[in-house]
């Protein structure tokens, strides 16, 4: 069996947006979501980075109160970003309610790079400063990876499983991998997808800017996320979420629903090199990028549009230009590059589902949104970047290529493309 599988829902809760359509128009304006932290522990520890892209919404308008005192920041995030998912697919989001889906047929995968990390260190401060007895007894369902894809799935409904990559930042990228051999193979008819990452917390602020991966630009946030400039420095820290209703082919059309574009082909490799650093060469990611292609039946000369990973570090930009110019060699050259880490920072886990969002917004309107403050262009990656203005794609039968790559050596991506 190799079925289509089909996207027939977008959600996103981001730091230029608390929705799908307000992220879209952010994304084609060139808005930054980067912005100085205003809590008072940026400076009771001192950290050494003041800022960083926090959503633009808050949980709380979307959840009840109950479900946020029950779920750890990333779950919330994750959990707004599939209802809107789910609703924007046609679909009831009471449980249970819509007749349309057979939950022994629904499925959720669903990624996260870090986790409850709030909950971790809050339960951990509370067990030092009040004893063991003041721990919350959530604790351990908050904290844990797989906590929004238990959440989605209790939520929705979904019994053919409840799936969770932690893969650092391939995870979102991932969880469509997964999907799509859960519809290709006939073990689900629909796969909610995605990614959530909730770290803007202190410790983990002080421990990406210990190993100086962060850019430093305190005094002009909006300006330090820049991907290819010969000046970058790091990424700047995001949160938030990325979902993707996923279905077969037959299904959506049994249901008469709108489809946004076809998932035609994924790939997942292992670098095997370092823990933080990527392959110099590229080799892994260029593997990952074949992969897709050959899943999706494509040739290199079929991709007009590619949303890098392009986290604006010193040592990562590199390796993926080699990667993309190994495998579309001269065509690369015709290929609109967006880089909207420079817009909405780096949502780690979650950074791989906004940016397929993104993906496959792009195939659908025929537009490759903007890449900011490229002022310089590293001469070392001389990529078709997309700056300054969106740039319309080809007509036609439009392709589309989402690359995400992860500390541990994890390159996944996933390819796109119109139907």
């Amino acid at each position: 069996m190799n079925r289509k599988a089909v996207i027939t829902g977008l959600g996103a809760t981001t730091p230029i947006g608390g929705d799908v359509p307000t992220v879209w128009q952010n994304a084609l304006a060139g808005t930054s979501g980067a912005r100085p932290l205003k809590q008072e522990w940026v400076t009771e520890y001192e950290l050494p980075v003041t800022f960083a892209a926090q959503a633009t919404t808050p949980a709380s308008e979307t959840l009840s109160k109950v479900e946020m005192k029950r779920m750890d920041p990333s779950t919330q995030f994750g959990m707004v970003a599939a209802r809107e998912a789910w609703a924007d697919a046609g679909l009831a989001v009471e449980k249970g309610a819509d007749p349309l889906v057979d939950p022994d047929r629904f499925a959720v995968s669903f990624g996260t790079g870090i986790g409850g990390v709030w909950t971790l260190l809050d339960g951990w401060d509370t067990l030092r400063n009040k004893g063991a007895r003041r721990v919350l007894p959530m604790t351990v369902p908050m904290l844990m990876p797989n906590g929004p894809a238990a959440a989605i799935s209790l939520a929705l409904g979904a019994r053919a499983g409840a799936r969770t990559m932690v893969s650092a930042c391939a995870s979102g990228t991932e969880s469509l991998d997964i999907g799509l051999e859960l519809i290709r193979s006939g073990k689900a008819d629909v796969v909610l997808c995605g990614g959530a990452e909730a770290a803007i917390h202190p410790m983990p602020i002080a421990a990406f800017a210990s190993m100086q991966a962060l850019s430093r630009r305190n005094d002009e946030p909006e300006r330090a996320s820049r991907p290819y400039d010969r000046d970058r420095d790091g990424f700047v820290l995001g949160e938030g979420a990325g979902a993707l209703v996923l279905e077969s082919e037959e299904h959506a059309a049994a249901r008469g629903a709108r489809v946004y574009a076809e998932l035609a082909g994924t790939g997942v490799t292992s670098d095997s090199f370092h823990i933080t650093a990527p392959e110099p060469d590229g080799l892994g990611a260029s593997r990952a990028l074949r992969m897709a292609l050959e899943a999706a039946g494509a040739a290199p000369e079929d991709v007009s549009h590619v949303n890098a990973h392009a986290t604006s570090t010193p040592v990562g930009d590199r390796p993926e230009y080699l990667a993309m110019k190994s495998v579309f060699g001269d065509h690369l050259d015709q290929v609109a590059v967006s880089a909207t880490k420079s817009q909405t920072g780096h949502l780690l886990g979650a950074s791989g589902a906004l940016e397929s969002v993104l993906s496959v917004l792009a195939v659908y309107h025929g537009q490759a949104p903007v890449t900011i403050n490229l002022e310089n262009q590293d001469p070392e990656i001389p990529l078709n970047v997309v700056s300054g203005q969106p740039r319309q794609l080809p007509q036609g039968q439009r392709v589309a290529i989402n690359n995400s790559f992860g500390f541990g050596g994890h390159n996944a991506v996933s390819l796109f493309r119109t139907v």
